[in-house]
């Protein structure tokens, strides 16, 4: 099973372009094929593909300390922001009301976001181990599958809040804090601690510009900073959202 590329793939080279060209082709006809769908036929879609994340994340859980690391580490912890989806998607047919819409909203922004930047920048992912990275990928593709349904779910609601969606985000990334906490004093390993939604306090950020920002700032201005931007890029999908469907029903009714 652990089948190696002779070396991990390039970002931004032939194997990465090909995947990217064909999920963005997969994912403009799925758009199309999804949206005239019924909403039970949408939610039940998002309920499946939940729970084949979570048979994806046992595997990768597996798959980790069989071929990868001979000893645990809390850097795959399954709870990243991509983590997220998985949850709130599995869990689903059994929300309600104003956690249901959040849960919904959470899909169609938060998590659409969180997918999309991970596949234009998946460092973490492009790996020699041939199953893990396509796991990677694949996971993420199945994220974006869920913010089409969601999105087309919530988009045909009179009424949709961002706001709620917020403030499961912001309690989502306390926990991801605690888990940074207590990892790091069990671990007290810098190669085997979390680092859950990239937002420890301990160390300074690896990703692109957020080091600069905690290295001139400090790391707990580079997390507010950070988190801030996140809200501010998805509550920009949301806005969009609703532009669109805006211009979609202004054109089915004839008007301009």
């Amino acid at each position: 099973m652990d089948f190696s590329f002779s070396k991990a793939p390039d970002m931004y080279g032939a194997f990465h372009i090909s995947i990217l060209a064909a999920f963005l082709v997969t994912d403009v006809l799925l758009f199309l094929f999804l949206k005239k769908k019924p909403e039970k036929t949408l939610r039940k879609a998002i309920h499946v593909m939940g729970m084949i994340m979570i048979v994806l994340e046992i595997w990768k859980q597996w798959f980790i300390f069989t071929y990868i690391y001979e000893r645990y580490t809390m850097w795959f912890f399954p709870w990243q922001l991509c983590s997220m989806a998985m949850y709130l998607s599995s869990l689903l047919p059994f929300l309600k009301g104003k956690t249901e819409e959040a849960s919904l909203v959470f899909l169609s922004t938060f998590s659409l976001f969180a997918a999309v930047m991970a596949l234009l920048v998946p460092s973490d992912m492009l790996r020699k181990q041939v199953l893990f990275t396509l796991h990677g990928f694949i996971y993420h593709e199945i994220m974006i599958a869920e913010s089409l349904c969601a999105m087309i779910i919530v988009s045909r609601r009179k009424e949709y809040r961002f706001r709620p969606s917020v403030v499961m985000f912001l309690i989502m990334a306390v926990i991801a804090e605690v888990i940074n906490v207590i990892g790091h004093f069990l671990m007290r390993n810098i190669n085997r601690e979390p680092d859950m939604f990239f937002i420890t306090p301990f160390y300074k950020t690896d990703q692109p510009v957020f080091d600069y920002i905690a290295e001139k700032l400090g790391i707990i201005p580079e997390i507010i900073i950070y988190l801030a931007l996140i809200v501010l890029a998805a509550f920009l999908i949301y806005a969009a959202v609703r532009r669109f469907i805006k211009a979609e029903e202004a054109n089915e009714n004839g008007t301009v």
